[in-house]
């Protein structure tokens, strides 16, 4: 019995491939428009990183900059460059060199820097609605409630309550067998493409994923919209049509981010698999890692005259 048992199990650990990289097909479907996908993503990685720079530097060097809000809005704008440099550098390297081979463990820290910044970005949302409930909301204590020491422990709080559990959930996906094909049908390293491709019974893991996206992207949303509901429930009480109309210009700006953000990476994550097709997935995932980064100091600079104010005294005429 024991022999047989042996020569059994041999032949199974022989037909297992350990996968020592992984190959992101990215956009191959569209050969002949690499060169102008390379162009247009290459415009938007440098408006990414000189907008939120600029963000940056106003919120830092100009005195009418220097509260919360504008405080979060730099942090916003500085985790905005490192979320989008972990994915796009990458996908213009393959889109350049027309190869999109990635080592095994590059691909397990793209995914976890990918999900670690992504849980911050959604906290960080939550903390920038939370500090407009306390302006408009309770407006005679908020110097007292949003002082500089509670904003950098919210800034903190929300770049590392997710690491412990980002890391074990990452360890957990590339744990799997990956005894077929290492092809991954998509732009760059993420749970959905890998999971594809792994042998096995992956369903706990698939689980993980999803309890893991439902805590960390549902719970700063549902926070975010408890703080509107109140937020508009006070401007609506509000006498004078033009304090109210101040009121909403300076919550928009956070709404739309919200919006781009959580919109796209709900549908790439939350929606049952039956549902996912890699086109799709791929547009979506580009909204949330490209699209939202882009269009942040765009929203926040055109709808804030603080910000345009700023941006003049910055740039000579």
């Amino acid at each position: 019995i024991f022999p047989h048992s042996q020569g059994i199990d041999k032949m199974q650990r022989s037909n297992v491939t350990f996968v020592v990289e992984f190959i992101l097909q990215g956009f191959s479907d569209l050969p002949n428009f690499r060169r102008l996908l390379f162009g247009i993503f290459l415009v938007i990685y440098m408006n990414i990183l000189i907008g939120n720079g600029l963000l940056i530097v106003l919120t830092k060097i100009n005195p009418a900059l220097q509260t919360p809000m504008y405080f979060f809005l730099g942090n916003f704008s500085f985790l905005e460059i490192c979320y989008t440099s972990v994915t796009l550098p990458k996908m213009l390297i393959d889109l350049w060199t027309q190869k999109g081979n990635i080592p095994f463990l590059s691909c397990a820290f793209q995914t976890c820097f990918l999900y670690i910044l992504g849980v911050a970005e959604c906290l960080l949302l939550a903390v920038m609605a939370y500090d407009r409930y306390v302006a408009i909301c309770k407006p005679l204590y908020y110097p007292i409630i949003m002082n500089h020491k509670v904003c950098v422990q919210l800034v903190i709080a929300s770049w590392i309550t997710g690491i412990p559990v980002l890391i074990g959930l990452t360890y957990q996906i590339f744990s799997l067998n990956f005894c077929g094909s290492n092809k991954l049908n998509h732009i760059f390293c993420d749970a959905p493409p890998l999971l594809e491709v792994a042998c096995g019974d992956t369903y706990q893991k698939e689980l993980s994923v999803h309890v893991a996206a439902l805590f960390f992207v549902m719970i700063p949303f549902l926070l975010i919209l408890i703080s509107y509901v109140k937020i508009i429930t006070t401007i609506l009480k509000l006498p004078s049509t033009s304090g109210k109309s101040k009121a909403f210009s300076t919550c928009s700006s956070h709404l739309m981010v919200v919006g781009l953000f959580y919109g796209s990476g709900s549908i790439v994550y939350l929606r049952p698999k039956s549902s996912h097709s890699a086109k799709s997935d791929k547009v979506f995932s580009l909204f949330y890692t490209i699209v939202t980064p882009m269009f942040n100091p765009i929203i926040y600079s055109l709808r804030n005259k603080d910000v345009i104010a700023a941006l003049k005294k910055l740039i000579p005429k």
